[in-house]
C-alpha cells in the first residue's frame, strides 16, 4: 500500500551544477543534503524543504519536459512568486485549479515546476 511520496528526480544537463544549486538552495530556500557514499559517485544533488524532498541527476543528452513537472506547495505564493521574478526567474499563472492559486516556473536546466497553495485551509 502506498503510503506517501519520498521524492521526485528530476534530471539536468552536464554544466548545471552551479546554476541549480544556486537556484534550489539560495533561490527556492531547500536545504542541500549529503548523498549516501555510493550514490554521491554519481554525481547530482538532494534537496529538502518541509515535506518536500528533491533529487537532481546529471543526464548527458538531457531534454527538458514540456509537460512533466512536480507540484510543489508553498505558504504565500504572491510573494514566492514576486521573490521568483525578481531574481530573472518567468512565472506563468495558472488559475484552472479549483480550491488552489497556481504557478508554473522553470529551473536553470528547463524543468516545468508547478508552485501551489491551498485557497482553502483546515
Amino acid at each position: 500500500m502506498i503510503t506517501g511520496l519520498d521524492h521526485i528526480q528530476l534530471a539536468a544537463p552536464p554544466g548545471t551544477e552551479d546554476a541549480l544549486r544556486a537556484y534550489y538552495a539560495d533561490l527556492l530556500g531547500m536545504t542541500e543534503v549529503p548523498k549516501p557514499g555510493a550514490l554521491a559517485a554519481r554525481g547530482g544533488w538532494w534537496f529538502e524543504a518541509g515535506t518536500a524532498r528533491l533529487h537532481l541527476g546529471i543526464e548527458p543528452d538531457f531534454r527538458p519536459s514540456r509537460k512533466a513537472h512536480p507540484g510543489i506547495r508553498v505558504q504565500g505564493i504572491d510573494a514566492f512568486a514576486a521573490r521568483l521574478t525578481a531574481a530573472g526567474a518567468a512565472v506563468t499563472w495558472d488559475d484552472d485549479l479549483p480550491g488552489h492559486r497556481r504557478f508554473y516556473s522553470l529551473d536553470p536546466a528547463g524543468n516545468r515546476l508547478e508552485f501551489l497553495e491551498p485557497t482553502h485551509h483546515g
